[in-house]
């Protein structure tokens, strides 16, 4: 199951409190202030991933806490500094403080991002000398570390989305044009979550498949219409098999004209897919078909080399081109 929204607390550690002691040892029965600092309290990273599947990991845990500073200690001990945790996220992951309504996106997987700053360590007696108070008998408590309630919501960034029914043939078409390998199965709804793979260096995504009245909620619902967002290149896999092919087709565009109409702009690729399942003369008919207004239209067999390759080239040229 993938997991794409998740409310999450997060609390960076505590400073560790300073220490109020005096030298005492074998030569010294009543010495001067030695209380040293508090450490400081770990602070919260979030970094870039490619794995979709990270955030499943706050499906049970709501709430995340760097370790505290540890107090300080006599000699002038300085405490240890509490161990700073960083979390991955999927890229496009998109992060909302609840308290202030900020936004911040993952974006990149080489960068960290601090979301919480530890609280800062308490001094102890021996730095809260002063001139007119060389004994001082306290010392500083450490500060809180800081607390967030944010809202995580993942938005996958792939250049190339391929989108259809269920069972028009994306995820077999992921397989050959990628090094991904999803589910595959004859039966609809094979695939749950969403599947990525690379052509050459542009990620590709399957689309979980979509059916009428999806953008009010129906089968798979909306949970991952906002996946195709993102995408710069739309692949509709039309699989030719279909009592009514245009109807396949009218129905997704149908749900993108119903959730957000700056998706039919995207450009687009149809694929009439399972060519080796239906006779030359369906082909034809529905190549002509779907080629009016300038559309771009590949027919496709996963066991056609010859047209896989023929596929992989086209998308190659427009992904650039749209980059």
């Amino acid at each position: 199951m993938l997991v794409d929204n998740i409310a999450l607390t997060i609390k960076a550690g505590a400073g560790g409190n300073g220490a109020a002691t005096f030298l005492q040892d074998g030569m010294t029965a009543k010495g001067g202030p030695d209380g040293g600092d508090g450490g400081r309290g770990g602070d919260i990273y979030f970094q870039g991933s490619t794995d979709i599947t990270d955030l499943r990991q706050f499906r049970f845990q709501k709430e995340l806490r760097a370790e505290d500073g540890v107090n300080g200690k006599r000699k002038n001990l300085t405490g240890r500094m509490g161990k700073n945790i960083t979390i991955s996220l999927p890229l496009g992951t998109r992060i909302t403080d609840l308290e202030t309504g900020k936004i911040f996106e993952i974006v990149n997987k080489d960068v960290t991002y601090c979301f919480a700053h530890g609280g800062k360590g308490g001094r102890g007696n021996e730095a809260l000398k002063t001139s007119t108070n060389q004994t001082p008998k306290i010392a500083e408590m450490g500060e809180e570390g800081e607390e967030k309630k944010l809202f995580l919501e993942l938005h996958l960034i792939a250049e190339i989305g391929l989108i259809g029914l269920p069972n028009a043939g994306k995820s077999s078409l992921l397989t050959v044009l990628t090094n991904a390998t999803p589910l595959i199965g004859s039966y609809p709804f094979t695939t749950l979550e969403p599947n990525i793979g690379m052509l050459e260096k542009h990620p590709i995504a399957d689309i979980p498949g979509l059916i009428e009245g999806a953008s009010k909620g129906k089968g798979l619902g909306i949970t991952f219409l906002k996946h195709i967002e993102k995408t710069k290149i739309l692949v509709h896999c039309v699989a030719l098999t279909d009592d009514d092919p245009q109807e396949s087709y009218d129905t997704i565009r149908s749900e993108f004209n119903t959730f957000n109409p700056v998706l039919l702009t995207k450009p687009e690729v149809i694929i009439l897919t399972k060519t080796d399942l239906v006779k030359i003369e369906i082909i034809k008919q529905y190549t002509r078909q779907f080629s009016t207004n300038g559309r771009t239209v590949l027919c496709c067999s996963i066991y056609n080399e010859e047209e896989i390759t023929a596929v992989k080239k086209v998308l190659t040229s427009l992904i650039t081109q749209a980059n």
